[in-house]
């Protein structure tokens, strides 16, 4: 991998022109064969014909095994129809990870809305796995010491919600990432019905500062679902972060993908960021063993599967 420092030097005695045109980088590049980690669970009592397995989070636990958790919507599960459900295998590349059962539901007791669990997001600190998920208004903090079972992060109040963009918005599908010494948490959210991805920072994942806008309108749209998803990888050979932001879902699935030296600005109203799109949705890079993969939901909506990406 080519350091970002050995990059600019690299760079350094190149014209302006050709250094801006070098350092861009390119629409990221998936791989046509991949293979089905996940496919549509059976909930028992809960299972519906229509059930679908959406936005989803995948991770390495304490014993070396990979989990998945994706929430599935239109269950019959009361209030808004949604689980988590859990998947495990032994191996990334491996297909058909055994389905492991319902693993959380909403709560109302402690603030969520019933049926609204969304979006898990999952990402280890020494010996702690930090779960970030949206409760249909909130973002909402779970912890885990082996990285499959997770207990609630409650305020004084004794409420899961974290922040929200705006009452009745639908604040969700949070990812989070560190950039230098603050955290940054992407989530999208629709307050009067138009679609943006916003951000929350913090230094400890306690005390979160926000939102700021950093994603909005342009060919995208402006629509309640033109901002889901947000996912944002940091491409070391240029120092720019890629934003993956999805349109659609299904068969028509559609990801607009920008690009930014900033972390918090990808373009609001506007395309100056832009690189292009990916016919996936709700992609998650996930970097094992100096090989960068993506996540992706089936064309169907019936289960998720991995690839190879070249970014």
């Amino acid at each position: 991998m080519i350091t970002r420092r050995g990059t600019l030097a690299g760079l350094a005695g190149l014209p302006v022109a050709l250094r801006a045109r070098a350092a861009a980088p390119t629409l990221p590049r998936i791989d046509d064969e991949s293979w089905t980690v996940a496919h549509n669970p059976d909930l028992g009592a809960l299972g519906d014909p229509k059930q679908e397995p959406v936005d989803f989070a995948v991770w390495q636990a304490a014993d070396g095994t990979w989990q998945l958790w994706s929430c599935i919507r239109r269950t019959r599960a009361s209030g808004k129809t949604r689980v988590l459900h859990r998947w495990q295998g032994a191996r990334l590349t491996d297909p058909d990870w055994t389905p492991m059962g319902i693993a959380m539901q909403a709560d109302p007791g402690f603030g969520e809305t019933a049926g609204g669990l969304q979006a898990p997001y999952v990402f280890r600190v020494a010996d702690t796995w930090h779960m970030f998920y949206g409760d249909w208004e909130s973002i909402c903090h779970a912890v885990s010491h082996d990285g499959k079972t997770f207990t609630r992060v409650l305020g004084a109040n004794g409420r899961a919600g974290l922040f929200q963009v705006a009452p009745g918005a639908n604040t969700r599908d949070p990812m989070v990432l560190k950039v230098k010494e603050r955290w940054h948490c992407y989530v999208t959210a629709h307050p009067e019905q138009k679609g943006a991805d916003y951000c929350w920072t913090s230094t400890d994942l306690v005390r979160w500062t926000g939102p700021r806008k950093v994603a909005s309108g342009g060919e995208a749209g402006s629509g309640p679902y033109s901002a889901e998803c947000p996912f944002v990888y940091l491409h070391r050979p240029t120092g720019r972060y890629l934003l993956f932001r999805t349109q659609r879902y299904g068969r028509d699935a559609r990801t607009t993908v920008y690009a930014s030296t900033d972390p918090l600005d990808f373009g609001v109203d506007d395309d100056r960021c832009r690189v292009g799109t990916l016919p996936v949705a709700a992609p998650e890079v996930i970097e094992h063993e100096s090989v960068t993969y993506v996540a992706t939901l089936l064309p169907g909506l019936d289960g998720i599967r991995i690839a190879r990406l070249h970014v």
